[in-house]
């Protein structure tokens, strides 16, 4: 059964995808608020390391755990991990993501099949595991992109499944009435990750940092700060939303 959390207890964050870009920073500013955080992690095992020393020598908790998101087991593990390390969940955030960009007649369909097994199958597993596991007066927040609604060229499969991750959020946020838990998305503009800057030129980069008003890319702690206020207190009033953090670009 799940625990009810009280506000005299320390919040609990699960962070997929925390070793890396985004990822890091929500789980550093999460832990910097107060929260305990489990580093969820697929392969950097040694940055997922240094995010927890991070958090550990700034006074935090934080344990680092290796889950695929799209394997169920893996994450129910996670989970598992959460609760025996802090004694519950209060706060999961899925920020574990792939990226491939291509013409839609040119992708090879190997590669959305891949890319949708992280994207949409591992969202949906993720968000399941929560749904079943977040105490009252939690939070629940999935990554999407401002793509889906900037429709760039080359961004056919990887906004068709945030797409998905969005429809699922708003689902989800209606099927926990009466729980006391908030289901929202984020949604990123172009933001200067390592995953974003990839394969991207010096001219390509300018151009993409002057289309918001703010004429600048997005940086993780901009994201981050927007995900820790939806994981608070403050937040709980919204709910069911996509929250497009993206400087203004239209």
């Amino acid at each position: 059964m799940t625990k009810e959390f009280s506000m005299n207890d320390q919040r609990v964050a699960v962070v997929s995808g925390g070793s890396r870009g985004i990822g890091k920073a929500i789980a550093l500013t999460l832990a910097a608020q107060g929260s305990a955080v489990v580093v969820g992690f697929h392969g950097a095992a040694d940055a997922a390391a240094r995010v927890v020393e991070e958090i550990t020598a700034a006074g935090g908790r934080a344990i680092a755990f290796q889950a695929d998101v799209a394997d169920e087991v893996a994450v129910a593990e996670m989970f598992d991990a959460a609760e025996k390390s802090f004694g519950g969940v209060d706060v999961v955030v899925n920020s574990a993501g792939r990226l491939s960009l291509s013409p839609i007649a040119d992708l090879d369909l190997d590669e959305l099949d891949a890319l949708h097994r992280t994207n949409v199958r591992g969202a949906f597993v993720m968000a399941r595991e929560a749904a079943r596991r977040v105490r009252p007066g939690g939070a629940i927040i999935a990554l999407s992109t401002s793509v889906v609604g900037l429709r760039f060229p080359g961004y056919g499969a990887y906004a068709a499944g945030k797409g998905a991750v969005e429809a699922m959020t708003m689902v989800l946020a209606r099927e926990l009435r009466g729980r006391d838990i908030t289901v929202n998305a984020v949604a990123p503009g172009p933001t200067a990750t390592e995953l974003f800057l990839q394969d991207k030129d010096e001219a390509t980069v300018e151009r993409l940092a002057k289309q918001p008003p703010l004429e600048r890319l997005g940086t993780p702690q901009d994201i981050a700060e927007v995900v820790s206020f939806l994981a608070s207190p403050a937040g709980h009033w919204v709910n069911g939303q996509v929250v497009r953090a993206n400087g203004g670009i239209i």
